[in-house]
């Protein structure tokens, strides 16, 4: 006669009373506790088996004090509307440098408030030791610029071709219209833990080709300096990068609560260290492949289109991004790394946009200390988009676009004219080119005066739409 014995089995609960971490290691713990289990071992047997795998208690940092960490600034008031802005940004950065990973920082002039009390703002610069910040690069990773010297060609044919094949608005390329995806970069999805996801490969497809909305762009003007033709792209990694995004949120929230409890969410780290550290930087440079991809299509779609044969040069830049320098990770938030060797495709110009009325300027990085190795990403703005339409008061988006462009050609791709891409919604971009000259922080090597751009328009975000089509 045989007596059955059963056991209850080890679970998670019980690897976590005994001091265990979650994480990769929990399924294989839990396999030789049960497999012991069925030995017949009891629970404190297995748990002194098992006690020498718990990872040591690693000290919480707190916070640096206010004031510990200083930041530069430069930016100049120049305008009332400016006297507000600064003094939210002074106080976002401020709380910003407390953050215990953070050792320098820096304000670029186009600076704005981008989230509550303690978030980068855009044009904020932050460089952290061992220490990657998913909310200091945002969402948009990856958001660049992009050009191309089209040579002679008519820019309203260039226009009218980028229109004929890019893609604004939310979401992605229906079936049948979709750009290639390199296999090879899939691939490499594939072998990466932060965008190997159903989602993240399917937009990676669906997406390429695509501007989204807000203030992405298409632009299309003439170098003052040559006299040639240009289009200029401005987005980032669209939906394939806000997975990214909410991925390595959610991993760096796990590590605040163990490392740092005091640190504000928005400032939660993953330690570049750790093997989910560096799949994370991992991830982020396969981002950057598909975004660069995503721009390369465009432009090369429309001088297909336009039939435009005297090509020249091509480059971008990336300016909500991480960037490794010696030993610190710097984070660029709406700033520009105004160094030559920033990346292997650098090649020491870059773009700065000011607004669609305005010429996209083509210039060299002077890698000052005071901005911590970079340059402004455009004109910035010195209130809220609502506040914008607010002081519109009675006059209309199609009157102000007519008085505020006047001679250029406009097109909103995907929806009606959105006021809050209009010129007076930004900083002054006479102000904002000074203060580049007078920071030091960039050399004007060209101007490419618009001749008209394609934005998305006016249109609901993407979020409306899906609760739209619940039942």
């Amino acid at each position: 006669m045989t007596e059955d014995m059963t056991f209850d089995p080890v679970t998670g609960d019980h690897l976590k009373e005994w001091g265990h971490r979650p994480g990769k290691q929990f399924p294989d713990l839990l396999t030789r506790a049960n497999a012991m289990r069925a030995e017949g071992f009891g629970l404190v047997r297995i748990r002194q088996e098992l006690e020498g795998e718990i990872p040591p208690v690693v000290p919480t940092m707190d916070p640096h004090a206010h004031g510990a960490v200083a930041f530069h600034e430069n930016i100049d008031v120049t305008h009332p509307d400016e006297e507000d802005n600064v003094l939210k940004v002074r106080e976002t950065m401020a709380a910003l440098m407390q953050t215990p990973t953070i050792e320098a920082g820096a304000v670029m002039p186009d600076a704005c408030p981008a989230g509550p009390v303690g978030t980068i703002p855009v044009g904020g610069v932050a460089a952290a030791r061992n220490a990657i910040h998913p909310g200091m690069h945002s969402a948009d990773i990856c958001c660049s610029v992009m050009i191309t010297d089209l040579g002679n060609a008519d820019p309203k044919a260039v226009l009218d071709a980028a229109q004929s094949v890019t893609h604004f608005g939310p979401g992605g390329r229906p079936q049948g219209q979709r750009f290639t995806t390199s296999l090879k970069l899939l691939d490499a999805f594939r072998e990466n833990q932060f965008l190997n996801n159903p989602k993240s490969l399917r937009m990676a497809q669906e997406h390429m080709g695509t501007q989204g909305d807000g203030n992405h762009f298409l632009f299309v003007g003439r170098s003052r300096k040559t006299g040639r033709t240009a289009i200029v792209t401005h987005h980032g990694s669209r939906g394939p990068g806000a997975v990214l995004y909410k991925n390595g949120m959610a991993l760096a929230e796990r590590f605040r609560k163990e490392l740092s409890p005091k640190t504000r969410k928005q400032n939660a780290w993953i330690p570049a260290d750790t093997q989910e550290g560096r799949d994370y930087w991992d991830a982020l440079q396969l981002i950057r492949k598909w975004t660069k991809a995503n721009h390369n299509a465009i432009h090369q779609a429309t001088l297909e289109a336009a039939r435009a044969g005297d090509v020249g040069e091509r480059f971008w830049n990336e300016h909500n991004f991480v960037f490794k320098r010696g030993d610190l990770f710097y984070h660029g938030k709406g700033a520009t790394p105004a160094w030559d060797d920033y990346a292997q495709d650098a090649t020491g110009l870059t773009l700065i946009p000011l607004n669609m009325s305005e010429p996209v300027l083509v210039v060299r990085g002077k890698d000052a200390d005071h901005g911590l190795g970079f340059s402004p990403h455009g004109a910035g703005r010195n209130f809220s988009r609502s506040e914008h339409k607010r002081r519109m008061g009675s006059v209309t988006p199609e009157q102000m676009l007519k008085a505020e462009t006047e001679g250029l050609d406009v097109r909103f791709h995907a929806g009606g004219v959105d006021a809050s891409e209009l010129p007076s919604s930004y900083k002054s971009a006479d102000s904002v080119v000074a203060q580049i000259k007078s920071y030091d922080l960039a050399e004007i090597e060209d101007y490419i005066d618009p001749y008209g751009c394609i934005m998305a328009g006016d249109v609901p975000p993407f979020w409306k739409n899906k609760k739209k089509g619940r039942r």
